[in-house]
């Protein structure tokens, strides 16, 4: 059985730099190799093998679009340079041997006691980022691509602001005015059917659906919200989405379950959390506006339940 290296990631040498997180991007073939310098530790990702039988389909019936995806996806591995020579470049082997921070890293994203996986997807471009916590230290993994990883590591009072880092809006983002307020609150059973309708195009069915709630959505102060500003909420919350991010919390200590759960939805002005929670008689989400900033107040009480 191969052996994993648990130690913590080097510290920085003494000074201004000390404790700051360090950031490398790796390759797949440079962070898979690195991976096997750790002792064989696992990457907290899988790679799917190409399927035999639809390939066999493809050569008589034409390439699928999932099928010229996995080739481009192919071609960019297959230009990428050697990763042993690679690596030795940039002074990560010397002599043979992996550098010892890099293999912390690893060996802490391969055995940690709380595990975050986030989901984010932005205009269509998607992101993958792995978040792995033990005993005060943090490692994370991340891509947009596949090919190209930014593999991290730091101390955990950097946490929140690592997280935060993974939902913040590139510069050329354009943000509009959002008719959805600030902080609105909906019964789960209306914003879940009211949705529906939208995104199945019976809208008119949507006054009829808000009208047997009426009342019962209140604002950030508590009062209740008019019909049709609750109808123009809930039709916003469809239209305007332009990304969702997904964030999965899970105890590794007690077995892998997960734990929480947190969503966050991207309207025209920005970030929304979808907080749900329940009342004397209704289980109801609460939808605020928040900052990328914000994310690891989202995440606070279910880590908390991990990490107590």
């Amino acid at each position: 059985m191969p052996t994993i290296d648990l130690s913590a990631p080097s510290p920085a040498a003494e000074g201004t730099l000390e404790g700051l997180p360090r950031r490398l991007a790796l390759t797949l073939p440079e962070l898979q190799l690195l991976a096997e310098r750790a002792g064989g530790a696992p990457l907290p990702f899988e790679i799917a093998a190409p399927d035999a039988g639809a390939n066999a389909f493809e050569s008589r019936l034409g390439q699928s679009r999932a099928a010229t995806e996995d080739q481009a996806y192919a071609d960019a591995l297959a230009t990428l340079h050697d990763p042993a020579e690679a690596l030795a470049k940039r002074g990560l082997i010397v002599d043979g041997t992996a550098d010892a921070g890099v293999l912390g890293a690893l060996g802490l994203l391969a055995t940690p006691a709380v595990a975050v996986d986030i989901d984010l997807n932005v205009d269509g471009i998607r992101a993958k980022a792995w978040h792995r916590q033990r005993e005060g230290a943090v490692a994370t993994l991340a891509t947009t691509d596949g090919v190209v990883f930014e593999l991290a590591w730091f101390e955990s009072p950097h946490w929140p602001s690592e997280l935060g880092r993974v939902p913040t809006l590139p510069e050329d983002h354009v943000t509009e005015e959002s008719t959805v307020a600030p902080v609105i609150d909906f019964p789960y059973e209306l914003l879940d059917a009211g949705g529906e309708a939208v995104r199945s195009g019976r809208t008119d069915l949507l006054g009829t659906i808000v009208a047997h709630h009426t009342g019962e959505v209140v604002d950030g102060s508590g009062e209740s919200v008019d019909d049709s500003t609750v109808t123009s909420a809930i039709t916003a919350l469809v239209g305007e989405t332009r990304g969702r991010l997904r964030a999965l919390v899970a105890d590794i200590d007690a077995g892998g379950d997960v734990v929480g759960v947190v969503s966050w939805v991207l309207l025209a002005d920005g970030w929304r959390v979808l907080r749900a929670h329940q009342d004397d008689t209704t289980n109801r989400v609460e939808v605020r506006r928040v900052e990328a900033t914000e994310l690891a107040a989202s995440l606070g009480p279910v880590l908390a339940e991990v990490t107590a």
